[in-house]
């Protein structure tokens, strides 16, 4: 269970700042990023190892990845304007 927490924070924390170095204009300061990214690879891993009850280390990574992905992508902003005009304009 330790093996497990220890290495899906690590992995949440390396998808976290691959994240803020590829995508730093669509993202908040990388003081949010990281602990979301952290926060939702423990969580991830949590639920996995609830539901599959010690289904083994892959798959606890992978729900762990999962979630954390998920959990960094809510934190994206559109990339710019979106092109549409008002009708006014």
């Amino acid at each position: 269970m330790l093996l497990e927490a220890i290495s899906s924070a690590i992995l949440g924390l390396a998808l976290a700042w691959a994240a803020t170095r590829r995508l730093p204009h669509r993202l908040p300061s990388p003081a949010m990023v990281v602990p979301t990214g952290v926060a939702g690879a423990l969580f991830g891993a949590f639920v996995t190892h609830s539901a599959l009850d010690a289904g083994g280390l892959p798959a606890v990574l992978l729900g762990a990845v999962i979630v954390s992905v998920a959990s960094v992508s809510l934190l994206l902003r559109p990339a710019g304007r979106l092109g549409r005009r008002s009708a006014t304009a």
